[in-house]
């Protein structure tokens, strides 16, 4: 009996979704990597994010949180993450002096999450790192592709489905 053929299996790893993810990681790596060397970035949080100590999991705070603060429930289910795990996130973000939790004037059980002043230094550098990774991206690949990518990954994420 002859072996059979292997089946073509490249396709596991050039599917839309494994490159859709290895951009992300690629270009999270480099807002942190710009972060880590901004000057608005408190000197602590720079080595943090020079030695991988700050991951994407840590944007997530950045991405998300309203500049009005939000409840930790709210703030999770905004970034798609358990209550739990965002929990973790703010205390190891509230450690690190990004934000704050005060009581929320509207419920005495419930606190609000909050940038600190140093927060809004780490937002900042966290825009500017987003613009300048965005205008490497369209240096590398062409402002024609940048834009149908763009324009592309907006119209699927709005999908609902």
């Amino acid at each position: 009996m002859a072996d059979a053929p292997m089946p073509d299996d490249r396709w596991r790893q050039t599917h839309l979704g494994r490159w859709l993810g290895h951009a992300m990681r690629r270009f999270d790596a480099r807002v942190l990597q710009l972060m880590a060397r901004d000057v608005r970035v408190p000197l602590v949080l720079s080595h943090l994010a020079a030695r991988d100590k700050v991951s994407a999991a840590h944007v997530h705070i950045t991405r998300h949180l309203p500049l009005a603060g939000e409840r930790l429930t709210d703030l999770a289910e905004r970034a798609g993450m358990s209550k739990q795990a965002m929990a973790d996130l703010v205390a190891q973000c509230e450690s690190w002096g990004l934000v704050t939790r005060e009581s929320d004037p509207l419920d005495a059980r419930a606190r609000i999450v909050r940038f600190t002043p140093t927060g809004l230094a780490w937002l900042e550098a966290f825009r500017t790192s987003v613009a300048q990774a965005e205008a490497e991206f369209r240096a590398e690949v062409g402002e024609d592709v940048a834009t149908v990518v763009l324009l592309g990954l907006e119209a699927y994420g709005a999908g609902g489905g």
